[in-house]
């Protein structure tokens, strides 16, 4: 009889479920999206229960398009937006304020205090993270301190806090669980001993009563009920390192970019934490129960394919996001201008929360295709930052980088990508790697895969870019983008 897996995979934009047979394909997937809710300009929620809900709906689907039952299935597993913070009512199970997502930036004074009064290097050494509006402690610390009545419930240990993953895998097995990668992106987890931190707790404000038990990302978690029931959750991983998983990256060095809303860099250091110099993040990778966690440096970019949806609906410079590549097309480069997307700030490697988006260099010349170019050459321009750093870090020259997401088939983009980054630039047959990497997840811990190699054999190439660019024309172009970012930092004075 052929073997199936589950994956859910909960983004920032939309929730979806696959169905996933022996050989790694996709038997059925259904997608829902949800509400970005905008209460202000730089904060950003989601709705918990509209997750749920959709969550719940989109499994119905897959499973009635592969006319399967969820006792079918070998096992589930979660990846999802990792630093989006949920609070919720432990006896009741319903969310006592939206979610606030991972791009929202209203924690700004909370991480500035944290190094005033402990230096970053405080969090750094023990977590991996600099204090930051990107992760989700001080989240959590912000609701509780606006919300006297939720500060006073969560002290007599009346509420949880989980990221969406435990908000998912509280719902479908009642019990209060994250895994190692999701806790790594808390601030609150000590990054060696993979537990909780009761000074790092404290120090960010986060009563310890309120979180999830931690457990390594691949392994038994807890049986299903519900939509699910007959079946059990085998993997959680955040989203960044199911997609590490889903290429197949268990060797040391191996890396991969990741284009969604974001785009993010994952390199696998093995079992030894690096710590950053270069404004990476040090995290962890993923962890095979009874196995020692695999580490690995991150780089994250906030705005990636969130520009060009920005760019049609915000701007209405097109009216469907496939519209860009031809659009950027219809010009030969740049005309000298440069994009940077810092609508929340930057990320990796600059951290600069004051940051702000712009474009800079336009002259009468420019056109509207000379913008669009500048929108997916943002994108290049930024992994090439985060690269850079990581090489820098690790001492490790790449030859190639593996590439996923939903970008990867604008085929401008990727030349564009190789060209800059002077290295091959390398797309798999499954560019869906992130809910594939969950589905590897749950079939590595119940046999549909009898280890790591058995899952790098499932792993195909589909397409290869080359460098072709000239060291000079690379120089100039990298000159203009460094000149760009620079002007968009320190435009937030306070």
């Amino acid at each position: 009889m052929p073997q199936y897996v589950g994956a859910i995979d909960q983004g920032t934009t939309s929730s979806r479920f696959v169905v996933v047979d022996e050989e790694g394909s996709f038997v059925a997937l259904a997608q829902m999206e949800h509400e970005q809710v905008l209460p202000q300009p730089g904060w950003v929620e989601h709705r918990p229960e509209e997750i749920w809900e959709n969550t719940q709906t989109v499994i119905r689907r897959a499973l009635e398009q592969a006319d399967l039952r969820p006792s079918d299935l070998a096992g589930v597993g979660i990846t999802n937006q990792r630093e989006t913070a949920i609070i919720w009512d432990k006896e009741t199970g319903q969310a006592v304020a939206n979610a606030i997502v991972w791009q929202d930036t209203r924690t700004a004074d909370i991480a500035k205090g944290l190094i005033d009064r402990h230096g970053a290097d405080f969090f750094r050494q023990r977590t991996g993270l600099p204090p930051s509006t990107y992760f989700s402690g001080p989240k959590v610390r912000w609701l509780l301190d606006r919300r006297p009545d939720l500060d006073q419930r969560a002290r007599n240990g009346e509420l949880a806090f989980g990221t969406v993953d435990s908000w998912l895998a509280h719902r479908l097995t009642g019990r209060h669980v994250t895994d190692v990668t999701n806790a790594s992106r808390t601030m609150l987890m000590d990054l060696e001993a993979l537990t909780w931190d009761s000074e790092l707790c404290e120090a960010i404000g986060v009563p310890e009563s309120m979180l999830p038990a931690i457990v390594p990302s691949i392994g038994e978690i807890a049986p299903c009920g519900g939509v699910l029931d007959g079946t059990a959750l085998t993997t959680i991983l955040g989203d960044q390192h199911a997609a590490m998983v889903g290429q197949a990256a268990f060797d040391v060095g191996g890396t991969k970019v990741t284009y969604g809303t974001g785009a993010f860099l994952v390199s696998n250091t093995g079992t030894d934490i690096v710590h950053s110099t270069a404004g990476l993040l040090s995290t962890v990778g993923y962890q095979i129960a009874g196995d020692p966690a695999v580490y690995a440096l991150e780089g994250s970019v906030a705005v990636a394919g969130s520009s060009v949806q920005w760019l049609r609906d915000n701007i209405g410079l097109i009216s469907q996001a496939a519209e860009v590549e031809a659009l950027a097309g219809s010009v030969p480069d740049n005309g000298d201008v440069y994009f940077v997307p810092a609508f929340s700030g930057l990320f990796a490697p600059y951290w600069r929360d004051d940051a702000r988006g712009l474009f800079a260099g336009l002259t009468r010349f420019t056109d509207k295709g000379h913008l669009a170019r500048a929108v997916l050459e943002a994108t290049a321009f930024q992994t090439r930052d985060v690269l850079a750093a990581m090489e820098h870090d690790t001492g490790r020259r790449l030859d190639e980088v593996k590439v996923d997401g939903g970008m990867v088939a604008n085929a401008l983009l990727m030349a564009f990508q190789a060209d800059i980054l002077e290295m091959d630039v390398v797309v798999p047959r499954v560019v869906e790697t992130t809910v594939l990497g969950a589905a590897f997840g749950a079939g590595l811990s119940t046999g549909v895969w009898s280890s790591t190699a058995d899952v790098v054999a499932h792993w195909r190439e589909a397409a290869r870019f080359t460098p072709s660019m000239g060291e000079a024309e690379r120089a100039r172009l990298l000159a203009g983008w460094e000149k760009a970012v620079q002007r968009s930092m320190g435009w937030i004075e306070s």
